[in-house]
């Protein structure tokens, strides 16, 4: 299985040109996507990573990429939702304390 490099549009292995868009596809540029799992989770733990791996094969790997960005999207949520949890429990932490005193 392999992508039309411009468009992303699933091509034939020995395509020379995309049905869908039209351009040509220089020999050895079919590759492979699975939209591995683990891309997705690598860019959950790294936020960071994912992002750059979405920007980098949006276009040759479309499922991929796809994987990793919204594993980097889920990750940065994640934090942030962390972040605010903690927030909460400090504040309540503290109106509980205030009372004791």
């Amino acid at each position: 299985m392999a992508f039309c490099r411009n468009c992303g549009a699933q091509i034939d292995d020995q395509a020379v040109v995309c049905p869908k868009c039209g351009v040509a596809q220089g020999a050895g540029m079919s590759t492979s996507d699975s939209g591995e799992i683990l891309w997705g989770l690598l860019g959950c733990c790294i936020p960071l990573a994912g992002l750059i791996l979405f920007l980098v094969w949006k276009d040759t790997k479309p499922k991929t990429s796809k994987a990793a960005g919204i594993g980097a999207l889920v990750g940065v949520v994640v934090s942030v939702l962390c972040v605010v949890a903690w927030y909460i429990v400090l504040f309540m932490i503290g109106l509980s304390a205030a009372a004791f005193m």
